[in-house]
């Protein structure tokens, strides 16, 4: 039985966070991950600048043999009407592979891995949590995602107050042909949301890559309303018209109708396993990441791993992200109510409405500072 003093479940941007942050303090640490890596990762795939601060990352290293798309425009919509096109002056994004991206973060990570290993057996004794009969700690973080198997030991699954986003898409490489054909220009992402706003769908160039995908806050007819996107798209000029491949589906929840704990006596969740998505766009990453640098700061100050000494986490997370289960909330993509009357169609055609609220507030959160944690 081998022992540490963290087991760390997913080793996606929110498991090697942690783990370097844990590790880099002295804390003897396990990593696991179903996958191998690097991997596929169904993502539309973009981070903002705050991302790389967080994580000490300098662009321009990162961008040497890896996809690093600048964004400096935005071209958003509501289906069926044309979209609105606005410059923000300078860089406010980056689009990026997740293979990539996720791997990157992963090999800054010395701990020992376990990949390609899937969690069968969780047992809990003595204070220590055992994982597969074969490794032991006393911690145990939740970091694989919306279906992770940590979560699902606490109990947690769909509640009366949340909110399961349901998404399919695509990502390929482009032949010479449908890079010449595709409309999209990569510094400028599109983002057209459904006409009952409750989800919206996008069109992503990064180079020679293109992303496309559609995600709703219910999966009733999603692959039609994906197919009627798609059909549009093409019809347009914004996209190729052979796609590869079929589009694959992932799930997760947004943050203010989750209702999932974050801790308990010797468990934290963290990322997506945590629900933590923002609940205006979606976006996971940067939660993510800082949900793992809060959970690294509050592990390296607890008095032991009991409930009581874990929960700062949790309070840590309520102020940064707000409090969750709010009935004044709109729920998933769903826009407050003054919203959902006829005014929404004049507002999406609006420069300042798309830039100021949609682009800058609910998916770049340009108003939050980045999270810089000391551990």
């Amino acid at each position: 039985m081998d022992y540490y003093d963290a087991i760390i479940v997913g080793a996606g941007p929110a498991g090697s966070t942690l783990a370097r942050s844990l590790e880099s303090s002295g804390k003897h640490v396990l990593i696991i991950d179903k996958q191998s890596f690097p991997r596929d990762k169904t993502c539309a795939g973009w981070v903002t600048p705050a991302v790389f601060e967080s994580l000490d990352i300098n662009p321009n290293d990162y961008s040497q043999a890896r996809t690093l798309q600048p964004i400096r425009r935005f071209r958003i919509g509501m289906m069926g009407q044309r979209a609105v096109e606005n410059d923000h002056g300078g860089i406010v994004s980056y689009g990026i592979r997740r293979c990539e991206f996720d791997a990157f973060l992963l090999d800054r990570v010395t701990a020992p891995k376990q990949l390609g290993t899937p969690v069968k057996t969780i047992i809990r004794q003595n204070g220590n949590w055992t994982v597969n009969d074969q490794w032991q700690a006393p911690l145990l973080i939740g970091a694989g995602g919306h279906f992770c198997p940590v979560a699902k030991l606490l109990g947690s699954g769909p509640g009366r107050h949340e909110t399961v986003v349901a998404a399919k898409e695509v990502e390929f490489e482009m032949t010479p042909e449908q890079a010449r054909a595709c409309q999209t220009r990569g510094d400028t992402p599109e983002l057209w949301f459904c006409r009952d706003l409750k989800g919206y769908a996008w069109v992503f160039r990064k180079g020679n890559f293109l992303n496309i995908g559609l995600g709703r806050e219910d999966n009733l007819r999603l692959s039609d309303h994906l197919e009627a996107f798609v059909a549009d798209m093409k019809q347009t000029g914004r996209i190729p018209a052979d796609l590869p491949g079929r589009f694959k589906g992932h799930a997760y929840l947004l943050y203010a109708h989750a209702d999932r704990p974050l801790v308990d006596d010797g468990v934290m969740l963290i990322g997506d396993a945590a629900g933590l998505a923002y609940t205006q766009s979606g976006e996971g990453i940067r939660p993510a990441i800082e949900s793992a640098l809060m959970a690294a700061k509050v592990i390296l100050e607890a008095a032991d791993t009991s409930a009581v000494s874990l929960q700062p986490y949790g309070e840590q997370i309520t102020a940064r992200f707000g409090n969750r289960i709010s009935e004044q909330e709109p729920a998933g993509f769903d826009l407050p109510e003054w919203l959902k009357q006829p005014i929404a169609s004049t507002l999406m055609r609006s420069h300042w409405f798309t830039r100021k609220v949609v682009t800058e507030k609910w998916f770049l959160h340009q108003q939050v500072p980045p999270l810089k944690v000391a551990v």
